[in-house]
Protein backbone atom coordinates (compact mmCIF):
# COMPACT_ATOMS: atom_id res chain seq x y z
CA UNK A 1 0.00 0.00 0.00
CA UNK A 2 1.36 3.59 -1.13
CA UNK A 3 1.21 6.08 1.76
CA UNK A 4 -0.33 9.06 0.89
CA UNK A 5 1.42 11.87 -0.47
CA UNK A 6 2.05 15.15 1.97
CA UNK A 7 0.05 17.86 0.80
CA UNK A 8 2.31 20.45 3.21
CA UNK A 9 2.21 23.53 0.88
CA UNK A 10 3.47 26.69 1.82
CA UNK A 11 0.74 28.37 3.22
CA UNK A 12 0.38 25.48 5.67
CA UNK A 13 4.07 26.47 6.39
CA UNK A 14 3.69 30.03 6.65
CA UNK A 15 0.52 29.55 9.09
CA UNK A 16 2.63 27.30 11.38
CA UNK A 17 5.31 29.53 11.34
CA UNK A 18 3.05 32.47 11.93
CA UNK A 19 1.15 30.44 15.19
CA UNK A 20 4.74 29.82 16.99
CA UNK A 21 6.51 33.12 16.31
CA UNK A 22 3.31 34.43 18.00
CA UNK A 23 2.55 31.77 20.81
CA UNK A 24 5.27 33.48 22.98
CA UNK A 25 5.27 37.04 21.50
CA UNK A 26 7.72 37.88 24.75
CA UNK A 27 10.11 35.38 23.72
CA UNK A 28 10.11 36.07 20.05
CA UNK A 29 11.05 39.77 20.82
CA UNK A 30 13.13 38.96 23.01
CA UNK A 31 15.09 36.33 20.77
CA UNK A 32 15.04 38.94 17.50
CA UNK A 33 15.99 41.92 20.04
CA UNK A 34 20.01 40.58 19.31
CA UNK A 35 19.44 40.80 15.57
CA UNK A 36 17.55 43.97 16.09
CA UNK A 37 20.33 45.80 17.01
CA UNK A 38 23.01 44.39 14.64
CA UNK A 39 20.76 45.19 11.63
CA UNK A 40 20.19 48.86 13.13
CA UNK A 41 23.86 49.04 14.01
CA UNK A 42 24.32 48.36 10.59
CA UNK A 43 22.36 50.85 8.96
CA UNK A 44 22.67 53.60 11.23
CA UNK A 45 26.48 53.32 10.77
CA UNK A 46 26.56 52.72 6.66
CA UNK A 47 23.56 56.30 6.99
CA UNK A 48 25.93 57.90 9.07
CA UNK A 49 29.35 57.37 7.70
CA UNK A 50 27.61 58.60 4.29
CA UNK A 51 25.93 61.68 5.83
CA UNK A 52 29.32 62.27 7.71
CA UNK A 53 31.27 61.69 4.54
CA UNK A 54 28.59 64.31 2.39
CA UNK A 55 29.25 67.19 4.48
CA UNK A 56 32.93 66.91 3.88
CA UNK A 57 32.74 69.27 1.23
CA UNK A 58 31.43 71.82 3.31
CA UNK A 59 32.57 70.98 6.34
CA UNK A 60 36.17 70.48 5.04
CA UNK A 61 38.75 73.77 6.01
CA UNK A 62 37.39 75.90 3.28
CA UNK A 63 40.75 77.84 3.56
CA UNK A 64 42.56 74.99 2.50
CA UNK A 65 39.80 73.58 -0.07
CA UNK A 66 40.09 77.05 -2.13
CA UNK A 67 43.70 77.55 -2.21
CA UNK A 68 46.17 76.53 -5.50
CA UNK A 69 49.77 77.63 -5.24
CA UNK A 70 51.75 77.58 -8.40
CA UNK A 71 55.68 77.79 -7.98
CA UNK A 72 58.62 76.88 -10.47
CA UNK A 73 59.83 73.20 -10.40
CA UNK A 74 63.06 74.82 -9.18
CA UNK A 75 63.48 78.18 -7.07
CA UNK A 76 65.67 80.00 -4.85
CA UNK A 77 63.41 81.98 -2.89
CA UNK A 78 63.83 84.40 -4.02
CA UNK A 79 62.31 86.24 -7.14
CA UNK A 80 64.69 86.51 -10.26
CA UNK A 81 67.97 85.48 -8.44
CA UNK A 82 67.94 82.49 -10.48
CA UNK A 83 65.90 83.60 -13.47
CA UNK A 84 66.12 80.90 -15.24
CA UNK A 85 64.23 79.29 -13.06
CA UNK A 86 61.46 81.42 -12.50
CA UNK A 87 61.20 82.93 -15.74
CA UNK A 88 58.17 80.55 -16.46
CA UNK A 89 56.31 82.60 -14.31
CA UNK A 90 55.05 85.67 -16.22
CA UNK A 91 54.23 88.47 -14.55
CA UNK A 92 50.98 89.02 -15.78
CA UNK A 93 50.01 85.72 -14.12
CA UNK A 94 47.34 86.96 -11.86
CA UNK A 95 45.47 88.23 -14.99
CA UNK A 96 45.60 85.25 -16.58
CA UNK A 97 44.47 82.65 -13.86
CA UNK A 98 41.48 85.13 -13.12
CA UNK A 99 40.32 84.50 -16.97
CA UNK A 100 39.60 80.77 -15.91
CA UNK A 101 36.12 80.13 -14.75
CA UNK A 102 36.48 79.19 -10.60
CA UNK A 103 39.15 81.71 -9.93
CA UNK A 104 38.33 84.11 -7.49
CA UNK A 105 41.13 85.86 -7.41
CA UNK A 106 45.25 85.45 -8.19
CA UNK A 107 48.19 87.53 -7.49
CA UNK A 108 51.91 87.01 -7.88
CA UNK A 109 54.38 86.98 -4.87
CA UNK A 110 58.50 86.94 -4.03
CA UNK A 111 60.50 87.43 -1.61
CA UNK A 112 63.58 90.17 -2.60
CA UNK A 113 67.04 90.38 -2.28
CA UNK A 114 67.21 93.94 -0.61
CA UNK A 115 71.00 93.10 -0.16
CA UNK A 116 71.15 93.29 3.91
CA UNK A 117 69.74 96.84 3.94
CA UNK A 118 68.08 98.26 6.81
CA UNK A 119 64.84 99.53 6.88
CA UNK A 120 63.60 102.21 9.42
CA UNK A 121 61.04 104.79 9.94
CA UNK A 122 63.39 108.35 10.24
CA UNK A 123 65.32 109.82 7.55
CA UNK A 124 68.50 110.03 9.56
CA UNK A 125 70.70 107.17 10.13
CA UNK A 126 71.30 106.52 13.20
CA UNK A 127 74.72 105.81 14.56
CA UNK A 128 73.80 103.54 17.36
CA UNK A 129 71.34 101.29 14.98
CA UNK A 130 68.36 101.32 17.41
CA UNK A 131 65.64 102.68 15.37
CA UNK A 132 67.14 100.42 12.13
CA UNK A 133 66.03 97.00 11.93
CA UNK A 134 66.35 94.06 8.84
CA UNK A 135 62.96 93.72 7.70
CA UNK A 136 61.85 91.59 4.94
CA UNK A 137 60.68 92.79 1.37
CA UNK A 138 57.90 91.17 -0.38
CA UNK A 139 56.96 92.05 -3.74
CA UNK A 140 53.28 91.09 -4.91
CA UNK A 141 51.00 92.13 -7.33
CA UNK A 142 47.54 93.93 -6.37
CA UNK A 143 45.68 90.55 -6.87
CA UNK A 144 47.12 89.11 -4.44
CA UNK A 145 45.37 90.79 -1.48
CA UNK A 146 42.25 89.11 -2.34
CA UNK A 147 43.27 86.04 -2.77
CA UNK A 148 45.55 85.90 -0.12
CA UNK A 149 42.27 87.77 1.99
CA UNK A 150 44.13 90.28 3.61
CA UNK A 151 42.80 93.07 6.06
CA UNK A 152 44.33 96.31 5.26
CA UNK A 153 44.13 99.34 7.55
CA UNK A 154 44.35 102.53 4.68
CA UNK A 155 44.24 100.82 1.74
CA UNK A 156 45.99 98.19 -0.77
CA UNK A 157 48.33 99.39 -3.96
CA UNK A 158 46.75 99.13 -7.04
CA UNK A 159 47.93 98.33 -10.95
CA UNK A 160 48.61 102.07 -11.40
CA UNK A 161 51.04 102.15 -8.64
CA UNK A 162 52.63 98.81 -10.24
CA UNK A 163 52.33 100.15 -13.78
CA UNK A 164 54.50 103.33 -12.69
CA UNK A 165 56.41 101.43 -10.54
CA UNK A 166 55.67 104.26 -7.68
CA UNK A 167 57.47 103.50 -3.92
CA UNK A 168 55.04 102.62 -2.03
CA UNK A 169 54.40 99.57 0.36
CA UNK A 170 51.64 98.03 2.70
CA UNK A 171 53.17 96.96 6.07
CA UNK A 172 52.64 93.95 8.11
CA UNK A 173 51.64 94.68 11.20
CA UNK A 174 54.71 93.34 12.33
CA UNK A 175 56.46 95.26 10.69
CA UNK A 176 54.72 98.36 11.60
CA UNK A 177 54.95 98.00 14.85
CA UNK A 178 58.92 97.27 15.00
CA UNK A 179 59.40 100.21 12.03
CA UNK A 180 56.88 102.23 14.99
CA UNK A 181 54.11 103.36 12.72
CA UNK A 182 50.94 103.68 14.02
CA UNK A 183 49.17 105.80 11.48
CA UNK A 184 48.76 105.85 7.91
CA UNK A 185 46.41 109.44 7.15
CA UNK A 186 49.55 111.68 7.10
CA UNK A 187 51.56 108.89 4.56
CA UNK A 188 54.68 108.12 6.50
CA UNK A 189 57.46 107.15 5.05
CA UNK A 190 59.69 104.94 5.76
CA UNK A 191 63.26 104.28 4.61
CA UNK A 192 65.07 101.06 3.25
CA UNK A 193 68.58 101.80 2.93
CA UNK A 194 68.33 105.23 1.27
CA UNK A 195 64.88 104.75 -0.20
CA UNK A 196 62.08 106.13 0.89
CA UNK A 197 58.97 104.27 0.55
CA UNK A 198 55.38 106.03 1.19
CA UNK A 199 53.21 103.92 3.47
CA UNK A 200 49.52 104.05 2.72
CA UNK A 201 48.54 101.20 4.48
CA UNK A 202 49.09 98.21 7.54
CA UNK A 203 47.96 94.66 7.13
CA UNK A 204 46.10 93.88 10.08
CA UNK A 205 45.82 90.52 9.37
CA UNK A 206 46.16 87.61 6.36
CA UNK A 207 43.99 84.45 5.98
CA UNK A 208 46.74 83.40 4.06
CA UNK A 209 50.49 84.14 3.28
CA UNK A 210 51.19 84.71 7.02
CA UNK A 211 54.69 85.89 6.41
CA UNK A 212 53.46 89.21 5.05
CA UNK A 213 52.60 90.02 8.29
CA UNK A 214 56.28 90.71 9.13
CA UNK A 215 57.33 92.18 6.25
CA UNK A 216 57.58 95.25 3.87
CA UNK A 217 55.12 94.58 1.13
CA UNK A 218 55.46 96.74 -2.51
CA UNK A 219 54.15 96.22 -5.79
CA UNK A 220 55.93 94.20 -8.53
CA UNK A 221 56.74 97.08 -10.71
CA UNK A 222 58.98 98.83 -8.20
CA UNK A 223 61.14 95.99 -7.03
CA UNK A 224 61.55 94.88 -10.55
CA UNK A 225 62.84 98.65 -11.25
CA UNK A 226 64.66 99.34 -7.97
CA UNK A 227 65.86 95.84 -6.77
CA UNK A 228 66.07 93.73 -9.56
CA UNK A 229 63.46 91.85 -9.55
CA UNK A 230 63.78 89.52 -12.72
CA UNK A 231 60.45 87.04 -12.54
CA UNK A 232 57.72 86.49 -9.53
CA UNK A 233 58.60 83.76 -7.32
CA UNK A 234 54.95 82.33 -6.46
CA UNK A 235 51.48 82.62 -7.84
CA UNK A 236 48.99 82.47 -5.04
CA UNK A 237 45.34 81.44 -6.48
CA UNK A 238 41.89 81.98 -4.60
CA UNK A 239 39.07 79.23 -6.22
CA UNK A 240 35.36 78.86 -5.73
CA UNK A 241 34.67 75.78 -3.54
CA UNK A 242 35.12 72.54 -5.81
CA UNK A 243 37.32 74.26 -8.04
CA UNK A 244 40.51 74.16 -6.63
CA UNK A 245 41.35 70.24 -8.29
CA UNK A 246 40.63 71.75 -11.98
CA UNK A 247 42.12 75.30 -11.19
CA UNK A 248 45.68 72.68 -10.40
CA UNK A 249 45.15 71.09 -13.93
CA UNK A 250 44.98 74.25 -15.77
CA UNK A 251 47.06 76.46 -13.88
CA UNK A 252 50.28 75.62 -15.17
CA UNK A 253 48.90 75.33 -19.10
CA UNK A 254 47.52 79.05 -18.26
CA UNK A 255 51.04 80.66 -17.66
CA UNK A 256 53.35 78.52 -19.33
CA UNK A 257 51.74 76.73 -22.60
CA UNK A 258 55.12 76.29 -24.01
CA UNK A 259 56.57 74.77 -20.85
CA UNK A 260 53.84 73.22 -18.30
CA UNK A 261 55.78 71.12 -16.86
CA UNK A 262 58.47 73.61 -15.80
CA UNK A 263 56.04 74.66 -13.08
CA UNK A 264 54.57 73.07 -10.00
CA UNK A 265 51.19 73.63 -8.87
CA UNK A 266 50.47 72.62 -5.39
CA UNK A 267 46.44 72.20 -4.80
CA UNK A 268 44.20 70.76 -2.14
CA UNK A 269 43.46 66.80 -1.61
CA UNK A 270 40.53 65.95 -2.92
CA UNK A 271 37.30 66.10 -1.50
CA UNK A 272 35.96 62.68 -2.23
CA UNK A 273 38.74 61.12 -1.15
CA UNK A 274 38.56 62.69 2.27
CA UNK A 275 35.07 61.86 2.01
CA UNK A 276 35.89 58.52 1.28
CA UNK A 277 38.55 58.19 4.01
CA UNK A 278 35.80 59.36 6.73
CA UNK A 279 33.37 56.83 5.48
CA UNK A 280 36.15 53.93 5.47
CA UNK A 281 37.48 55.08 9.23
CA UNK A 282 33.82 55.15 10.51
CA UNK A 283 32.71 51.69 8.38
CA UNK A 284 35.57 50.33 10.23
CA UNK A 285 34.91 51.05 13.55
CA UNK A 286 30.89 50.98 13.53
CA UNK A 287 30.78 47.81 11.39
CA UNK A 288 32.92 45.91 14.02
CA UNK A 289 29.90 46.65 16.45
CA UNK A 290 27.53 45.74 14.09
CA UNK A 291 29.02 42.95 12.90
CA UNK A 292 29.17 41.52 16.87
CA UNK A 293 25.84 42.49 17.52
CA UNK A 294 24.52 40.19 14.71
CA UNK A 295 26.20 37.41 15.76
CA UNK A 296 25.10 37.61 18.73
CA UNK A 297 21.31 37.75 17.40
CA UNK A 298 22.39 34.80 15.47
CA UNK A 299 23.29 32.66 18.53
CA UNK A 300 20.66 33.95 20.22
CA UNK A 301 18.05 32.69 16.98
CA UNK A 302 19.36 29.42 17.11
CA UNK A 303 19.42 29.03 20.68
CA UNK A 304 15.46 29.55 21.15
CA UNK A 305 15.09 27.79 17.89
CA UNK A 306 17.69 24.63 19.71
CA UNK A 307 14.76 24.89 22.54
CA UNK A 308 11.79 24.80 20.48
CA UNK A 309 13.10 21.89 18.72
CA UNK A 310 13.07 20.17 22.29
CA UNK A 311 9.76 21.63 23.34
CA UNK A 312 8.18 20.31 20.46
CA UNK A 313 9.56 16.70 19.98
CA UNK A 314 5.85 15.82 20.15
CA UNK A 315 4.50 17.61 17.74
CA UNK A 316 7.12 17.12 15.45
CA UNK A 317 6.70 13.23 15.92
CA UNK A 318 3.13 13.84 15.02
CA UNK A 319 3.88 15.37 12.13
CA UNK A 320 6.00 12.77 10.26
CA UNK A 321 2.84 10.39 11.47
CA UNK A 322 0.63 11.89 9.21
CA UNK A 323 2.97 11.72 6.53
CA UNK A 324 5.46 14.85 6.94
CA UNK A 325 9.19 14.13 5.60
CA UNK A 326 12.23 14.76 6.99
CA UNK A 327 12.62 17.44 4.29
CA UNK A 328 9.48 18.99 5.70
CA UNK A 329 10.11 19.17 9.23
CA UNK A 330 13.18 20.83 8.23
CA UNK A 331 11.37 23.44 5.97
CA UNK A 332 9.44 23.95 9.04
CA UNK A 333 12.05 25.35 11.78
CA UNK A 334 14.28 27.16 8.78
CA UNK A 335 11.41 29.01 7.43
CA UNK A 336 10.80 29.98 11.82
CA UNK A 337 13.94 31.20 12.35
CA UNK A 338 14.16 32.87 8.73
CA UNK A 339 10.86 34.76 9.57
CA UNK A 340 12.06 35.38 12.97
CA UNK A 341 15.51 37.40 11.40
CA UNK A 342 13.45 39.12 8.93
CA UNK A 343 11.37 40.62 11.51
CA UNK A 344 13.92 41.59 13.17
CA UNK A 345 15.74 42.67 10.25
CA UNK A 346 12.63 44.77 9.41
CA UNK A 347 12.54 46.39 13.34
CA UNK A 348 16.55 46.96 13.24
CA UNK A 349 16.15 48.90 9.53
CA UNK A 350 13.28 50.81 11.05
CA UNK A 351 15.56 51.56 13.96
CA UNK A 352 18.59 52.14 12.10
CA UNK A 353 17.10 54.96 9.79
CA UNK A 354 15.49 56.29 12.91
CA UNK A 355 19.15 56.65 14.76
CA UNK A 356 20.41 58.38 11.24
CA UNK A 357 17.86 60.59 10.96
CA UNK A 358 18.02 62.17 14.55
CA UNK A 359 21.81 62.39 14.75
CA UNK A 360 21.52 64.21 11.41
CA UNK A 361 18.79 66.94 12.48
CA UNK A 362 21.01 67.63 15.73
CA UNK A 363 24.14 68.52 13.69
CA UNK A 364 21.60 70.26 11.14
CA UNK A 365 23.13 67.66 8.15
CA UNK A 366 21.24 66.50 4.83
CA UNK A 367 20.93 62.90 5.84
CA UNK A 368 21.97 60.40 3.30
CA UNK A 369 21.55 56.40 2.83
CA UNK A 370 21.93 54.24 0.39
CA UNK A 371 18.64 53.16 -1.65
CA UNK A 372 19.71 49.79 -1.34
CA UNK A 373 20.64 49.62 2.47
CA UNK A 374 17.36 48.94 4.06
CA UNK A 375 16.03 47.05 1.18
CA UNK A 376 18.90 44.71 1.35
CA UNK A 377 18.58 45.02 5.78
CA UNK A 378 15.76 42.67 6.06
CA UNK A 379 16.93 40.01 3.79
CA UNK A 380 20.57 40.13 5.44
CA UNK A 381 17.99 39.83 8.79
CA UNK A 382 16.48 36.45 7.03
CA UNK A 383 19.42 35.33 6.12
CA UNK A 384 21.22 35.46 9.29
CA UNK A 385 17.74 33.57 10.88
CA UNK A 386 18.22 30.76 8.07
CA UNK A 387 22.03 30.10 9.12
CA UNK A 388 21.11 30.65 12.75
CA UNK A 389 18.00 27.76 12.30
CA UNK A 390 20.11 25.48 10.04
CA UNK A 391 21.37 23.16 13.18
CA UNK A 392 18.15 23.46 14.75
CA UNK A 393 16.32 22.15 11.68
CA UNK A 394 18.43 19.44 10.89
CA UNK A 395 18.26 18.19 14.45
CA UNK A 396 14.34 18.39 14.44
CA UNK A 397 14.60 16.55 11.13
CA UNK A 398 17.02 14.04 12.63
CA UNK A 399 14.39 12.85 15.32
CA UNK A 400 12.85 9.48 14.96
CA UNK A 401 8.80 9.62 14.88
CA UNK A 402 8.64 6.74 17.28
CA UNK A 403 11.23 8.68 19.87
CA UNK A 404 9.43 11.90 19.03
CA UNK A 405 5.65 10.46 20.06
CA UNK A 406 6.96 8.98 22.79
CA UNK A 407 8.91 11.47 24.29
CA UNK A 408 5.77 13.97 23.60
Amino acid sequence: MTPARSTFALRDMVSEAVIALTARPARTILTALGTVLGVAALVATLGLANTAGNQIVGRFNELEATSVAVTPQRNTGFGGRDGQSVSFIPWDAGDRLERLNGVVAAGTKSDVDINGALSRSVPVVDPTGLNEFQVPMIAVSPGLFEAARSEIIGRAFDEGHNLRSDPVAVLGRGAAERLNVTRIDNSPAIFIGDQAVTVIGIMSDTAREPDLLNAIVVPDGYARERWALNAPAEVVVETEVGAAELIGTQAAVALAPNAPEQLRVTKPPSPRRIRTSVQDDVNALFLALGGLSLLVGAIGIANVTLVSVLERTGEIGLRQALGATRRHVAAQFLFESAALGAFAGLLGTSLGILITVIVSASRDWTPVLEAWLPLSAPFIGAAIGLLAGTYPAWKASATEPIQALRNG
